[in-house]
């Protein structure tokens, strides 16, 4: 099977033009973007559910963090799990999972209630997240791999910017619950394409014990942490977090080549400066996805549906742009399109500093989400092919992961410490001029953040990290 129109290459790997290439692209964007949709579409719900189940401004941050926190927690376990016993079987178990655990927030009596069920949903989360990046990876010829991570990162972008719109029109016709209860049927439809398209692909080197102490300990790290940034007055926890993650170190470090992240991916400075970049800009974006929506609909009167709307433009950008953006990275480099990327970006979060009581979407809001779009499209590609690249294939699942925990630890901490930061505590989003003061330096604290990220990106990644003769 050696023609360029067969489904494999002579090295056994898949053709991103192929059939079957176009079908493990279909399966992993689908189910990476099961995951992104949700982290973003229950934030339109959160004023109507936080009413419902009479939650404060703490129970609306637990919606968000709980998922995000055991996903953050245990995706470098999913990874280190796909690797060993196959990615394709660890993305169903992680895709079944994910679709029970979002019946269970869809049914949710009271807000304690939903922010377990959102825990259960992250789990699912962080099984099959790596998974699809690593499947990518490990199924298609190299040449071929910086634009098909190009396309899955457009798509999945899609996914997320579209959360929003989605949340909205859901929220105003059927009500809050069918947030959750959405993921049902495209869970369904990564179930039945994955078994039938998808190769199963493994680590055949990986040897030795799973580092369950390793992951228990990062968990217990990020709860405690952030259990202390949102409960004010909560020193204990907080401290715990931090001597807990120093015991994670020090037992990863021990327990090399075992451990639940091989030291010796970390020697790679490129990769390590991109986890620095992912940590900070994922924060910055964290916060405001968070508080934009709600913003929107508290302070600035738009409807479920309207507040949605919103973030549509990020969406067409994200699928038109990010394909290009990773071809424009294999040719020239990473280095500039992510720092230039990144700091559109963080404009883009300068100009929502603007947006409160009265707010005019042609003027203030689609301006801003452009140049957010715009930002985001030429960065996201690059980032995470750097990733890929800088790591060995066989820990394509561990780069991953590692990647995927840092930017959703990036966004769970934010989420955490922020809000409280700038006075929005307890019923804050039922308050409008409390709210909006809070969403306004925000903003500017998030388009900071963006800024270092930035600076950080142009001093370290080198340009020709995508080379072919790069590892």
């Amino acid at each position: 099977m050696t023609s360029g129109s067969e489904k494999l290459q002579t090295d056994g790997h898949l053709a991103l033009k192929s059939a079957s290439g176009r079908w493990v692209l279909l399966a992993t964007v689908l189910g990476s973007g099961l995951a992104l949709l949700d982290s973003t579409v229950v934030n339109v719900a959160l004023p109507d559910l936080g009413r419902e189940l009479d939650a404060d401004m703490a129970g609306l941050q637990w919606t968000i963090n709980a998922y995000t926190l055991t996903l953050a927690g245990l995706i470098l376990l999913g990874g280190s799990l796909g690797d060993r016993y196959g990615r394709r079987a660890v993305f169903l178990i992680g895709t079944v999972w994910f679709a029970v655990a979002s019946a269970l927030c869809g049914l949710a009596p009271n807000i304690e209630f939903l922010i377990g069920a959102r825990a259960l949903q992250g789990i699912g989360g962080a099984l099959l997240t790596p998974g699809s990046l690593a499947i990518i990876q490990a199924s298609f010829v190299r040449g071929d791999r910086p634009r098909a991570v190009g396309a899955w990162s457009g798509l999945g972008g899609v996914a997320a910017a579209i959360g929003p719109l989605l949340g909205g029109g859901l929220v105003q016709t059927v009500g809050w619950r069918w947030a959750f209860l959405i993921n049902l049927p495209f869970a369904l439809i990564v179930v039945l394409v994955t078994l039938r398209h998808v190769p199963e692909s493994r680590d055949e080197q990986a040897a030795g014990r799973f580092d369950v102490l390793g992951s228990v300990l990062a968990a217990l790290a990020l709860a405690g942490i952030t259990y202390g940034l949102i409960q004010e007055g909560a020193p204990v926890p907080l401290i715990a977090g931090l001597v807990l993650g120093a015991a994670f170190v020090v037992t990863e470090i021990r327990r090399s080549p075992d451990a639940l992240v091989p030291v010796g991916i970390f020697r790679n400075h490129v990769f390590t400066a991109v986890n620095v970049v992912t940590l900070i800009m994922y924060a910055a974006m964290g916060v405001v996805f968070f508080l934009l929506v709600v913003q929107l609909r508290v302070v600035s009167g738009f409807s479920a549906t309207a507040a949605g709307m919103a973030m549509l433009p990020t969406s067409i950008l994200m699928l038109l742009l990010s394909a290009k953006a990773g071809e424009v990275a294999k040719r020239y480099g990473p280095r500039w399109p992510m720092t230039i990327g990144i700091l559109v970006a963080g404009a883009g979060f300068l100009w929502m500093s603007t947006i409160g009581f009265g707010a005019s979407y042609p003027l203030q809001v689609l301006p801003a989400v452009t140049v957010f779009g715009l930002g985001l499209s030429a960065a996201v590609a690059p980032l995470t092919a750097t990733v890929l690249a800088t790591a060995d294939e066989r820990y394509a699942g561990t780069a991953s992961g590692v990647n995927n925990a840092v930017a959703r630890t990036g966004s769970l901490l934010a989420v955490a410490a922020v809000p409280p930061m700038v006075g929005l505590v307890g019923d804050a989003f039922q308050e409008p001029p409390v709210f909006d003061a809070g969403f306004r330096l925000a903003m500017l604290i998030s388009a900071g953040m963006m800024v270092v990220s930035a600076l950080i990106t142009a001093l370290t990644i080198r340009s020709n990290v995508l080379a072919p003769d790069e590892g």
